[in-house]
């Protein structure tokens, strides 16, 4: 298949829904091979597995916040890839509350998915990447770990630990030509926001200069930039898709 990243392999978690489709759906588009992870919704990885015939997509379930379920998934990876060029660690959930209201099963869970996850995934990711001494890591993250929202303690934590964790892995990998940076989205019309009250909807639509929420497919632009051999001087930082939030 012909296309910008034709020859890639690449990982997607949360890569059935949201943001993560868009990104398997315009990789898949540049000529990639596409291998999207997803949590535990069976029916739209069924259906998102069902739009692409014919094209290089593997759809499997995979608990990111479990470290040996992680080894194990790419110990089968490893047995039918000899590579991985990108993994784009796009998996998240939200569970709000004020944090003295909080439970602490609501805190450790958004950590485990949305931390803990991109930590288990990177680090076998990197293993592989070392071996042909090439490889981009992406993590989604949030405007939420740099400004806050109330009702996001737990949220904004995991989203500001994967910039550290972003910030400091891609120190490490540098010179192995593995570059490792984020891409953080501001409001997206996903099923991530889809609980928030109409109310709030418009308070935070108000605070964008561009007066709109963005869209999965513009978010997916950034990180295929980020993944391109063009960005190959882009490492440790934060890309912004956001209207100027």
């Amino acid at each position: 298949m012909s296309g910008k990243f034709a020859g890639f392999n690449v990982i997607i978690t949360g890569g059935t829904r949201g943001i993560g489709s868009a990104t398997s759906e315009l990789f898949l588009k540049s000529g990639a091979s596409v291998t999207a992870v997803y949590g535990g919704n069976d029916g739209a990885a069924a259906e998102f597995k069902a739009k692409w015939p014919g094209f290089p997509l593997n759809v499997v379930k995979v608990d990111v916040s479990d470290y040996t379920a992680v080894e194990n998934f790419f110990n089968e990876y490893d047995n039918a890839h000899t590579s991985l060029e990108v993994l784009v660690n796009c998996a998240g959930i939200r569970k709000d509350s004020v944090a003295g209201m909080m439970s602490s099963e609501d805190w450790n869970s958004v950590i485990a998915i949305n931390l803990t996850g991109t930590f288990n995934m990177s680090k076998f990711a990197v293993m592989k990447m070392m071996q042909s001494r090439f490889g981009r890591i992406i993590s989604i993250t949030s405007p939420s770990g740099k400004l806050g929202f109330a009702g996001q303690a737990n949220y904004a934590a995991s989203k500001a630990g994967q910039v550290a964790f972003t910030k400091s892995l891609s120190k490490e990998t540098a010179r192995r030509g593995i570059t490792v940076n984020c891409v953080s989205p501001g409001f997206i019309e996903t099923d991530l926001i889809s609980d928030l009250p109409e109310d709030l909807r418009k308070e935070y639509k108000n605070q964008v200069p561009m007066k709109r929420f963005g869209t999965p497919a513009e978010v997916a632009e950034a990180v295929l930039f980020l993944a391109s051999k063009e960005a190959s001087y882009v490492n440790g930082t934060v890309l912004e898709v956001t209207g100027g939030l």
